[in-house]
């Protein structure tokens, strides 16, 4: 654990933006070091696996909410919105983690091969766990970080180990639960399609009807289980989406505000101002100059995560 977290330190006190947080040339794998406690994190996670190596974070993921610390390995198994706060760090032990996007096709074949478990269709999936890290989780988090001296050895070597930390995770005290939400016939697996389209068309008006169709529910289903599962309406939904994206394209990007507002799908910049500052607390031009104060040396930051 010493060697991951010191070479988990040493990346991302170079590499990392404004929140503390670096992307790695390994697809998927992410690392976050914070030296002191700080506000509330917004972001829309990709269903991901995260290790904390030391210090302690809150996680409110949907209705649920959490603290992690040191030792403890966090999933998040669906496209969540979710609110973070590093609650333990410190300049001599900073808040220190490591995080894996999981592969729902990966998660999926690894689960068909593993065996069915009974399939349960109801909204009532969770989607945030915690448990005590596996120490063979621990040491295909380690292989992951040995690759970024290795490159030319990713392309190769990443695909079996991301089979195998799925294995693990299948095999772990949420596995079960894990098996259903990739269940292609489940809430979640069917709710994904519909935020997959959220996402990527988060710019425009998109109709209800069409995202009901693409979960294969009816409307008072899909609304139901929509916001069961991510305690917001698509509408809520895609304007959250919206706000966090707007504050990647100022924090990362140097946009401006009016030009972020309009770039993210905004007709109004008032009507961002308001609800950007209901959000975030802070209103969006004064925040604007201050992040690329603090980030101007890391823009190459693609994502805002809650690791």
């Amino acid at each position: 654990m010493d060697s991951l977290k010191q070479a988990a330190q040493a990346y991302a006190s170079r590499h990392a933006n404004g929140d503390g947080v670096a992307i790695t040339p390994v697809p998927g794998l992410m690392l976050k070091c914070v030296e002191s406690p700080g506000g509330d994190l917004h972001a829309i996670s990709r269903p991901l696996f995260c290790l904390v190596l030391q210090g302690a974070k809150r996680m409110i993921v949907g209705r649920e909410e959490r603290v992690f610390s040191a030792g403890q390995s966090v999933i998040v198994s669906a496209d969540m919105p979710v609110v973070s706060r590093v609650l333990q760090a410190s300049r001599s032990e900073p808040y220190l983690a490591i995080a894996v996007e999981l592969e729902m096709t990966v998660l999926r074949e690894v689960a068909s091969q593993m065996g069915s478990v009974r399939a349960n269709h109801t909204s009532e999936a969770r989607t945030l766990f915690a448990e005590n890290t596996d120490v063979a989780v621990l040491d295909c988090a380690s292989r992951l970080m040995r690759l970024l001296n290795r490159p030319e050895a990713t392309s190769l070597i990443r695909p079996a180990i991301m089979l195998e930390l799925h294995y693990w995770l299948l095999s772990g005290q949420h596995g079960v639960a894990l098996r259903t939400l990739a269940d292609s016939d489940g809430h979640a697996s069917r709710l994904a399609k519909s935020i997959a389209i959220l996402r990527a068309e988060y710019r425009s008006r998109i109709s209800i009807d069409r995202l009901a169709a693409a979960a294969g529910m009816s409307l008072t289903s899909f609304h139901k289980n929509f916001k069961h599962m991510t305690s917001l309406t698509p509408g809520q939904y895609q304007k959250r989406f919206r706000l966090i994206e707007a504050r990647r394209l100022m924090l990362d990007e140097g946009f401006s505000a009016s030009s972020a507002a309009f770039e993210v799908g905004y007709e109004s910049v008032s009507q961002f101002t308001r609800e950007y500052g209901r959000l975030f607390r802070a209103p969006p031009k004064r925040y604007a100059l201050r992040a690329r104060s603090e980030s101007s040396s890391h823009s190459n930051i693609k994502s805002l995560l809650p690791i």
